[in-house]
C-alpha cells in the first residue's frame, strides 16, 4: 500500500547515510526530528463528508481513503500530512475503472454541485492534486484502476494506454512487443501516463526520446462540456493542434482517460557514462557544444560543484566514493571538478557514434571518464524522492524547483537564483544548502534544476513560513531573470500567481476562454493553473 504521508510504499525505508548527515550538520547545524502525526490521529480529525457514497460510481466517503488522496508530494503537502494539519480533504474519492464511468462521474458531480480533482499517481510537487477549502463538495478522482494497454500498433509504433497506467506497468506491457516509450521522469515509479500529459512533463531521457509533447500522439479527454477525441495523425495542418491545449492543462479542462503514445523499438544497447570536468564555466561550454552538435544522445546532465560534492556525500557506497576521490586526485583534477552524465540508447552503430562524439568534445575540455560513478547513478537514479522522507525524519526539509532559459542567460540566472535561495532564510538566522544541475539541455538553452535543504523549525507554522519565503524568493528571481516559471513540474497552485507574467494579459484571457469552453461551470480542479476560482 502507498505511504499516506510520503513517497513510495508503506515500509519503504531509505536511510540518511553518515556522509550526508555530516555534510548537512556542518553546513546547516543539527536537525531536530519533528513530532509527526499518526494516520489514526489525522483520520480522527476528518470532518463529515458533504456527499453520499455511491457504489455504481465507485464513490467512497471513507475517512482514511479521503486522507490518502488529499495531497500530492509538494513540500506543503508533506508538511500538512506529517504535522497532521490538513486544511481540507475531499468529501469523497471515486475510483473509476472504465472511461464510461468517468463520463458518468462528471455528470453526477454536475448534478450534486461537486468539483472534481483528477488524481493519477499523486506525484505533483506544485499542489496540482491538493484538496483545498471550497464552498462546494470535492471529489478526488483516483485513476489508479483505469490501467492497461488497449491497443499496440507495432507497425506504426502507436500504443493506446489507459491514463492510470504507471511507467513500470507500461514498460512491462510493452516489453513483449519489443517497444518502449522511454519517458522516465524522476517520479516514474509512481506517476501515471495521464499525469505525464496533464503536467507536460520531461523524462530523464528526454534528449533522445523527447518530452511528452513529442510522445503524445492523441487520446480522449472527458470534459464537462463533452468528449474530445484527438486522432493520432503523424502530422496535420488542420488548424491549431488541440492536443497542445490538453498538454499542460493539469486537469482544468477535464479528465484524460486514454492516451495514444509514440513508442520506439527497444534499444539494442543502452548505457550511461560519467565524466569529471575540471571547472564549471568550461563544463557549461562543453555541454552546450555537445547538445548543439546533436550527436543523438539520450541523456545529458551537468552538476554544479556543490551538487557534485553533495552526490558524493550522499552516495550509498562510501568505499567507492573514497576510491573515486583517490582516482580524480591522481588524474590531477581540481577539488571543485564537476560531474557530467551522458547517455546513449538505440542501435549499436548509432549509439557508438554518439558516444564517440561525446568523448571527443568532453575530452577536448579536459574531461576524464568515471566508470564506477556511472553505475552508481544508474542504480540510484530514482532514489531522491525516498531520501526526502529520511531527511524529514532527521529534521531537514528538502524541496526542488526548476526553470529554463537560453544559453546567454544560464550563468546569470543560475547565480542569482542560488544567491536568492541561499539567503532567503537569513531573517530566521538559518542557512540553506543549495545545489543545481542542468537536467534537460537543448540547442538554444537549458533547464536549471535546483535542490534546497533547510532545517525544520520547532513550530510547524514557522516551517511552512520558511518554505513560502524561499519559494517566493526563487519565483521572483526566475521572473526577473526571464526564465520560465516551470520547465517540467507544471503550474499547480504554487506557480499560478506567476503565470500571467509569462503568458501576458492576452494569453491569460485566451487560457481562461479555453477553460470556460471545456468546463463552463468551473467544476474541474479549482485553483490549479488559474487563480480565479480557488474557493
Amino acid at each position: 500500500m502507498r505511504s499516506w504521508n510520503g513517497w513510495g510504499e508503506e515500509g519503504d525505508a531509505t536511510a540518511l547515510g553518515g556522509g550526508g548527515r555530516r555534510m548537512l550538520e556542518s553546513r546547516l547545524g543539527p536537525g531536530t526530528p519533528p513530532r509527526e502525526a499518526t494516520l489514526e490521529e489525522v483520520v480522527a480529525s476528518v470532518p463529515a463528508p458533504r456527499l453520499d457514497p455511491l457504489a455504481d460510481l465507485h464513490l467512497t466517503t471513507d475517512a482514511e481513503t479521503r486522507v490518502r488522496r488529499a495531497r500530492g508530494q509538494s513540500l506543503p503537502d508533506l508538511a500538512a500530512l506529517r504535522y497532521g494539519r490538513l486544511e481540507a480533504v475531499p468529501d469523497a474519492v471515486a475510483r473509476p475503472a472504465e472511461a464510461s464511468e468517468v463520463r458518468s462521474l462528471i455528470d453526477h458531480a454536475a448534478t450534486v454541485g461537486a468539483r472534481l480533482i483528477p488524481y493519477g499517481g499523486g506525484t505533483s510537487v506544485v499542489g496540482g492534486v491538493t484538496a483545498r477549502p471550497n464552498k462546494d463538495p470535492l471529489i478526488t478522482v483516483d485513476l489508479g484502476a483505469l490501467v492497461g494497454v488497449r491497443e499496440v500498433d507495432e507497425r506504426s509504433g502507436l500504443v493506446s494506454v489507459l491514463a492510470g497506467t504507471t511507467g513500470p506497468a507500461l514498460a512491462t506491457l510493452l516489453a513483449g512487443h519489443g517497444l518502449t516509450v522511454a519517458h522516465e521522469p524522476q517520479s516514474w515509479e509512481l506517476a501515471t501516463v495521464g499525469g505525464w500529459v496533464a503536467a507536460r512533463g520531461s523524462g530523464l531521457k528526454s534528449l533522445g526520446a523527447g518530452r511528452i509533447e513529442q510522445l503524445f500522439a492523441g487520446g480522449t479527454l472527458e470534459a464537462p462540456a463533452g468528449t474530445l477525441v484527438m486522432p493520432p495523425h503523424p502530422a496535420s495542418a488542420a488548424g491549431p493542434d488541440l492536443r497542445q491545449l490538453v498538454l499542460g492543462s493539469e486537469g482544468r479542462l477535464g479528465i484524460l482517460t486514454e492516451a495514444v503514445l509514440r513508442a520506439s523499438p527497444h534499444p539494442e544497447v543502452e548505457g550511461i557514462a560519467a565524466w569529471a570536468l575540471p571547472a564549471w564555466p568550461e563544463a557549461v561550454d562543453a555541454v552546450r557544444q555537445l547538445v548543439q552538435a546533436r550527436p543523438g544522445l539520450s541523456l545529458l546532465r551537468l552538476s554544479t560543484p556543490a551538487e557534485t560534492r553533495t552526490l558524493l556525500a550522499f552516495a550509498d557506497k562510501p568505499a567507492q566514493t573514497r576510491v573515486l576521490g583517490a582516482y580524480v586526485r591522481a588524474r590531477r583534477l581540481p577539488s571543485d571538478w564537476v560531474l557530467v552524465l551522458t547517455g546513449v540508447a538505440g542501435r549499436r552503430r548509432t549509439a557508438k557514434a554518439a558516444s564517440g562524439e561525446a568523448k571527443a568534445i568532453l575530452s577536448g575540455h579536459g574531461g576524464v571518464r568515471l566508470p564506477a560513478l556511472a553505475g552508481a547513478w544508474s542504480r540510484t537514479r530514482f532514489r531522491s524522492p525516498y531520501l526526502r522522507n529520511a531527511l524529514w525524519s532527521a529534521g531537514y526539509a528538502s524541496d526542488t524547483l526548476e526553470t529554463a532559459t537560453d544559453w546567454a542567460h544560464v550563468p546569470g540566472l543560475l547565480a542569482s537564483l542560488e544567491a536568492a535561495i541561499g539567503s532567503a532564510l537569513a531573517p530566521w538566522g538559518e542557512r540553506i544548502h543549495v545545489f543545481t544541475h542542468l537536467s534537460h539541455l537543448y540547442p538554444s538553452g537549458s533547464s536549471l534544476y535546483v535542490t534546497c535543504i533547510f532545517r525544520l523549525a520547532p513550530d510547524p507554522d514557522e516551517t511552512r513560513a520558511r518554505w513560502r519565503t524561499l519559494k517566493t524568493a526563487a519565483s521572483q528571481t526566475i521572473r526577473a531573470g526571464g526564465g520560465t516559471i516551470s520547465h517540467h513540474h507544471g503550474v499547480g497552485v504554487d506557480h499560478a500567481p506567476y503565470l500571467a507574467d509569462e503568458k501576458g494579459p492576452l494569453g491569460m484571457d485566451a487560457l481562461r476562454a479555453v477553460v470556460r469552453t471545456f468546463d463552463p461551470d468551473g467544476m474541474m480542479n479549482p485553483g490549479v493553473l488559474l487563480t480565479d476560482d480557488a474557493t
